[in-house]
């Protein structure tokens, strides 16, 4: 497995840039959705009107990223990559089955290295990925422990975890009235007020904090589940949407004719799922649905924003907004997430800084370049190698270039995606491979490889010809986990990983 001492790209520059006074360094804001395509208004990848005041009037103060990717289009890899800095072929974090403070409790997280620098650093909803053993107590001051505990029948079970309490399904289920897809893929409304949702619930809980007087700088995260499914959101919001007002994802029958088979592969990999909802004749119901799950996150956004300038402390506050991955509706025949084109890996990206001139960027950039934008926006010493370079030469210059020819994206062992201003290139284990050009196949339905007189393809094949990838790490069945004490046991060698134990390290 590859160690953890990576070259640290931009160190030096990190490092000769004046460190801003304690008392001077910025609050952040931590803004996170889940599942979240590029189906908002200022992104225009709906191509009817979807309605994201609050996240619009963010990217309005700040700079858009317009080509802006996941490091992996999964749930628990791409956070482990956003949070550590590590992409998963750094990591052998690859997928949801992997706990990764289990297996990797030296890690530096953005948390952990806040609080070494004197921020106050909180949290709700979700940052980490969701389940039990993801958000261990040691990385904030505090962090909701909500966690869908407590919430009115969030996912038809308490916490959906091997040890809960599972409950019946409420009278009414399936909501969506498509039968077979279970609790995890319905959609409707529940009945309950909206401030019994979870997502109000992490709302408030940080528009609380923000009404309260700090000492010392903060970094506050706040992590909504939708447009994660289920899309259980008020009724309201689906009214936003009338059914005969929908605008239906592009859909080819053939599109995956050019498309080699591994490919095939993750494309059918919920293939069941997309046919249910089609037989039930249900399909243009659940893109309402999702639609409708944009909107209601957009509008708890759009209560912490609004407490953020209530705060005073707007001008003292960088504010990034990102979601995990994408999402497919139907695009190439899937539905879900985990696959290597663009409907699963692009994303919204807002970083508002202070002194900086609100912008758009059409620059390739990663999630994975979070965490070194942070340290220099805040002034905050590296302390450990992480894989992304910082963003802030683009939030100065839009139009600049960073020393890369483009992001990668990963998803499994093996299988890569290489998006560049242009061009998206995807190599799967097995080596095959696809080529899209953006410039005049936006649906990526031409696949390009065979095409000689492209010379970029070369060039994007010998970038990733020296890639090296960690072996998997250890799965979730290789430890026994007890979430009330947070302690792993490694079952193989009687190691014990505790989740509570301080890791705050002397920078000295």
């Amino acid at each position: 497995m590859k160690r953890f001492g990576l070259i640290l790209v931009g160190l030096v520059n990190l490092l000769g840039t004046s460190l801003r006074g304690e008392a001077e360094r910025p609050n952040v804001l931590f803004l996170a959705v889940d599942d979240m395509k590029d189906w908002v208004n200022c992104l225009g990848g709906y191509e009817g009107t979807v309605k994201t005041p609050n996240i619009d009037r963010l990217a309005a103060r700040g700079t858009l990223f317009t080509n802006a990717h996941c490091p992996s289009p999964k749930c628990a890899p791409s956070r482990a990559a956003i949070m550590t800095g590590l992409m998963p072929s750094t990591s052998g974090l690859y997928d949801n089955g992997h706990w990764w403070y289990a297996n990797f409790p030296e890690v530096t997280t953005i948390p952990v290295h806040f609080q070494k620098h004197g921020y106050q650093v909180v949290g709700a909803g979700k940052i980490f990925h969701h389940t039990a053993g993801n958000h261990p107590p040691n990385q904030w001051h505090d962090f909701q422990k909500l966690l869908f505990r407590d919430d009115p029948w969030f996912r038809g079970v308490k916490l959906n975890y091997p040890w809960s309490d599972h409950g019946p399904y409420p009278e009414g289920f399936p909501f969506s009235g498509v039968e077979g897809l279970g609790h995890e893929n319905d959609w409707g409304s529940l009945g309950y007020e909206e401030i019994q949702y979870d997502d109000s619930k992490s709302a408030t809980y940080a528009v609380e904090f923000l009404k309260q007087e700090h000492d010392e700088p903060f970094f506050l995260a706040c992590g909504l589940f939708r447009p994660h499914l289920p899309w259980y959101v008020p009724k309201d919001y689906f009214d936003y949407y009338p059914s005969d007002k929908i605008v239906m994802p592009k859909v080819r029958k053939d599109d995956l004719e050019d498309v080699p088979d591994a490919g095939k592969a993750f494309a059918k990999a919920r293939e069941k799922d997309f046919e249910s909802i089609l037989e039930a004749g249900k399909y243009r119901e659940a893109v309402r649905a999702y639609l409708a799950s944009i909107t209601y996150a957009d509008a708890q956004l759009g209560r912490v924003l609004a407490a953020l300038d209530v705060s005073g402390q707007a001008g003292n506050t960088v504010v990034v907004l990102w979601s995990d991955h994408g999402w497919h509706l139907g695009e190439k025949g899937h539905w879900h997430k985990t696959t290597l084109w663009e409907e699963a890996t692009r994303v919204p990206l807002i970083i508002s800084a202070p002194g900086y001139e609100p912008a758009r960027c059409s620059r390739p950039v990663s999630l994975i370049d979070l965490y070194p934008t942070l340290d220099e926006l805040c002034g905050l010493q590296p302390d450990q190698a992480y894989d992304g370079q910082s963003l802030v030469p683009l939030l100065e210059s839009p139009e600049a270039t960073l020393d890369r020819i483009g992001v990668t994206i990963e998803y499994k062992l093996g299988n890569v995606a290489l998006r560049t201003d242009r061009f998206r290139y995807i190599r799967y284990a097995d080596g095959s491979e696809e080529f899209y050009d953006h410039e005049t196949d936006p649906y990526e339905w031409k696949n390009l490889v065979n095409d000689n007189d492209l010379m970029e393809i070369n060039i994007i094949r010998e970038r990733l010809a020296t890639q090296e990838w960690a072996e998997s790490v250890s799965k979730k069945g290789e430890f026994d986990f007890d979430p009330d004490t947070f302690t792993w046991k490694e079952k193989s060698t009687g190691r014990v990983i505790d989740g509570k134990a301080p890791v705050i390290r002397s920078l000295r």
